[in-house]
């Protein structure tokens, strides 16, 4: 018997999960939550602490659930929120608590990184455009304004990695997760000397990379004391959450691709090398899969926004699914089926919070246009799904005509992936085939692979993933219905061109 564990560190707690090998089976997980402090509008910090006492909690109690069984464990894979900067002193003490991914105070930062290096010199040296939710930016943001932590800071580190040294007392990050920091060259997988010698970034607290499977230490007596695990596990560097995700639904080998409803909504390819699309429209990052990598599109508001509807908009929705004991999404999609492809000419524009990908424009707004007195409510229940489906289908486009990506099969893993009206909307709207498989445990799945691949369990990443993950089902999409939503995806494109000035004067009303 093996087992292997794996540990996502989220925004909103820590998940741990038991993997049995063999089986191919979760057979134990344990949660923590923790707390998010928001010290002012936009501002978003955690104490790592925190991260380090969940995780230390949570493996006490997947010790405690596998009793005897606990000296089968062979690793402990990691994953978690990505650029969270998380600073040590000398000591190896936290300097302040972490400025988390979705803080946004690092405008002024990002204008600043952008007007030194220009675009294509921020291309040539990370790939990447400098966005709040990177780490360089709050770096240079601590040194503006609390000069006092950063003469202290001796160390950076992600979320997980701190997590990791508390579990074997070993510095370490991993390719997939340093990418995300706008420090790190993904072509060249290391720590970019332009960009530290641009900003004055001290190397020095940079921590040792290596590929996500590799051993990042092992547990530390103190470590397995307070867990109850077996002293000397391997501990494996794991990966950003999304990466380890996409490891999770087997989104290993070059066409997969794997798109992710949540809050937000995530599109990422596997490609078997670097590439940047050329307006760094994409994010560009090493793979958890060694020597691979993932080009990644993120709308900010997917689930998000079906969420905002059906809190408005649906309260005959929500009072039917009360009556009829159905989740209200039920309702909402099944209402959707019954409309007619375009939803008699409505179109919804998802730009609740704003967007990234492609737009990279905090002030787009939602909308809804194109309503008429014969628009019913399934109309627009079903311009809501498309709408989202037409912000993922843009990642996918910027993939395949910007950066040359093929895209053979587009894995599912969230909310849209529970309905088989929308599954077969996706694989329309997206013009390929979409899959579901038996992974449903996320980040943390994926970590786990990794532990195995680095504990040499499996030979490597791809061998654990198609090991341990299977694809249960396959939807084609109907070339008619694809084409039709071309036409229909065209006037959504064409509707953000047409109004994104005008949302700029709306966002002044505010």
């Amino acid at each position: 018997m093996s087992l292997l564990v794996g540990i996502d560190v989220g925004t909103s707690g820590l998940e741990a999960i038991v993997v049995d090998a063999e089986r191919a089976q979760v057979v134990l997980s344990a949660s923590r939550d923790y707390p998010l402090a928001t010290p002012r509008p936009g501002w978003a910090e955690q104490e790592p602490e925190d991260f380090a006492l969940a995780a230390l909690s949570a493996l006490r109690e997947i010790a405690n659930g596998l009793g005897s069984r606990v000296k089968h464990v062979r690793a402990i894979g990691l994953t978690g929120q990505m650029h969270s900067a998380v600073l040590l002193d000398e000591d190896h003490n936290v300097v302040r608590p972490a400025i988390l991914w979705c803080d946004t105070r690092t405008t002024a930062e990002c204008e600043a990184i952008t007007a030194q290096l220009g675009e294509e010199g921020l291309g040539r040296a990370v790939g990447n455009r400098a966005l709040e939710g990177f780490t360089l930016p709050k770096l240079l943001w601590l040194r503006t304004y609390e000069p006092g932590t950063m003469a202290r800071a001796r160390a950076l580190l992600m979320p997980k990695d701190y997590v990791g040294f508390r579990l074997t007392g070993e510095l370490g990050a991993d390719v997939s997760d340093a990418s995300g920091t706008l420090v790190f060259d993904p072509g060249a997988r290391a720590w970019s000397e332009t960009i530290t010698k641009a900003f004055d970034i001290n190397p020095a607290i940079l921590p040792p990379v290596g590929d996500s499977p590799s051993l990042l230490g092992r547990l530390s007596p103190d470590a397995a004391e307070a867990t109850g695990l077996p002293v000397g596990i391997a501990v494996v560097r794991g990966a950003a959450d999304n990466a380890a995700g996409a490891v999770g639904l087997g989104v290993v080998r070059a066409g997969r691709a794997m798109a992710s409803v949540g809050t937000s909504g995530v599109v990422l390819l596997h490609t078997d090398d670097y590439r940047v699309e050329p307006r760094m429209r994409l994010h560009s990052f090493c793979h958890a899969v060694p020597g691979h990598y993932y080009l990644m599109g993120v709308m900010l508001s997917a689930g998000g926004a079906l969420r905002w509807y059906r809190d408005v908009l649906c309260d005959g929705e929500r009072m039917a699914a009360e009556l009829q004991g159905v989740d209200p999404y039920s309702v909402i999609t099944d209402s959707a089926s019954t409309a007619r492809i375009g939803a008699g000419g409505v179109v919804f524009l998802p730009y609740l919070m704003g967007e990234r990908t492609p737009h990279n424009d905090a002030m787009a707004r939602g909308a809804l246009i194109g309503a008429t007195a014969r628009t019913t409510k399934a109309d627009i229940s079903r311009a809501v799904l498309e709408g989202i489906t037409f912000g993922l289908a843009d990642s996918l486009a910027l993939m395949r005509e910007a950066a040359g990506a093929e895209i053979d099969e587009i894995r599912l893993t969230g909310g849209g992936a529970k309905s088989p009206f929308w599954r077969k909307l996706m694989a329309d709207v997206f013009d390929a085939p979409v899959s579901l498989t038996t992974s449903t445990e996320g980040p943390a799945f994926g970590a786990a692979i990794l532990a195995g691949a680095g504990a040499g369990v499996f030979g490597s990443v791809e061998e654990g993933a198609d090991a341990l993950v299977h694809v249960t089902q396959t939807i084609a999409p109907d070339p008619a219905n694809a084409s039709r939503y071309r036409e229909v995806h065209a006037v959504y494109r064409d509707l953000y061109r047409d109004l994104h000035q005008r949302f700029r004067a709306l966002a002044a009303l505010e």
